[in-house]
């Protein structure tokens, strides 16, 4: 099982690092390696993420997700994009990007590091929508209950997701950003993308039948949550449903892709080194969200989704606050990891727990009790 769903991880990572070696020696290869490493701890929240939604979708999209998806995630965002944010910024097209790039790497750094702002707007305002309609949202499973409760109550307020996301983007521009003006506007393409994005899976995801009365209709184990099949068969998102789910996998990717391509200008201004170490990482990624769908992981450790929720709300903080002042990588990548790892912890507690009562209902039946 874990050859078969890492096994091209594997081999990504040996060619990554002889690729690494055979571009600039031993230097560019441990970079490979530190890059990939910091790829996986900024976006472990992202795999659950993708998990619970890729669950969702009908064989044959998580096939489109895990092939034409992974494509545009390692070489669209990972090279693509930071040449294309550097060609916008400098005025100069796609050759002379790379051109820059190659030539000239302190310069494309500093572009790089001048469209921060705009593309933190964007991806944390994005990230945002996602925690927070999340978290607004009723449930019967709760993590955190003492905060996660009140804030559900506070839910039923419609559209309070779209009001706190915006006042926020409102203090971040006015306060802190250098240009308010393209903050606001990035910040505001960012929400409505989310919206758009996620209202029309919801559409043709109702169309299809793959509501919420669908996912009760699923089996379910003791304690409530669901078996590790997670929903029937003909729950599976399939035809438009299936597409925009897709489409909306994207864009949460490549939400969660712009902080580890900034961070990564940290490390290394080098765009080869830089695609090819976020790529390795960006393969592991993908793996460990087979991983968890074909495991039913995300069914037995319900708090798991929890935490990588709580992980993206912390995430886009940080992308906002990062607007004004650098956060440094280990603070978001260990944010991340350390809300995950609390979860997932606080799951297997839930676990033995559970374990334990059934254990005694059946040592007491028999005696009549």
């Amino acid at each position: 099982m874990i050859f078969r769903t890492f096994g091209w991880s594997f081999a990504i990572t040996i060619l990554g690092l002889i690729l690494g070696f055979v571009y600039g020696s031993w230097e560019a290869l441990a970079l490979v390696a530190v890059l990939s490493i910091l790829e996986i701890s900024l976006s472990f929240d992202n795999a659950v993420v993708n998990a619970r939604v890729l669950d969702r979708m009908s064989e044959f999209w998580q096939k489109i997700f895990l092939t034409i998806g992974i494509a545009i995630a390692v070489f669209g965002m990972r090279l693509v994009f930071p040449l294309v944010i550097v060609a916008i910024t400098a005025s100069v097209g796609p050759i002379e990007a790379l051109e820059l790039a190659l030539n000239d790497q302190e310069r494309y750094h500093d572009l790089m590091d001048g469209a921060y702002p705009t593309i933190a707007a964007f991806g944390g305002m994005f990230l945002m929508m996602l925690f927070l309609n999340w978290v607004f949202a009723e449930r019967d499973e709760h993590w955190l209950t003492w905060l996660e409760k009140p804030l559900a109550l506070l839910g039923r307020l419609d559209q309070l997701a779209v009001v706190v996301a915006a006042g926020a983007l409102a203090i971040v521009a006015s306060l802190w950003a250098d240009e308010p003006g393209t903050v606001m506007t990035a910040g505001v393409l960012g929400l409505i993308t989310y919206i758009l994005v996620n209202g029309l899976g919801e559409l043709f995801s109702e169309v299809g039948g793959l509501g919420d009365d669908a996912e009760e209709a699923a089996p379910r184990k003791r304690g409530g949550g669901l078996t590790s099949g997670g929903p029937s068969g003909l729950a599976k998102a399939t035809g438009k449903a299936g597409f925009f789910l897709f489409l909306y996998l994207e864009v949460l990717d490549a939400s969660f892709s712009f902080d580890g391509v900034i961070g990564a200008f940290a490390i290394s201004s080098d765009p080869i080194i830089i695609a090819i170490g976020l790529g390795v990482g960006a393969m592991y990624i993908r793996s460990l969200t087979v991983f968890l769908v074909r495991k039913g992981t995300l069914h037995e450790y319900v708090y798991l989704e929890h935490g990588a929720h709580w992980a993206i709300g912390a995430l886009s903080v940080c992308m906002l606050i990062g607007i004004g002042s650098h956060v440094p990588e280990w603070i978001t990548g260990g944010l991340g990891a350390g809300l995950i790892i609390a979860a997932f912890v606080s799951s297997l507690v839930r676990n033995r727990r559970s374990g334990d009562e059934e254990t005694g209902e059946v040592e007491l039946h028999p005696s009549g009790v």
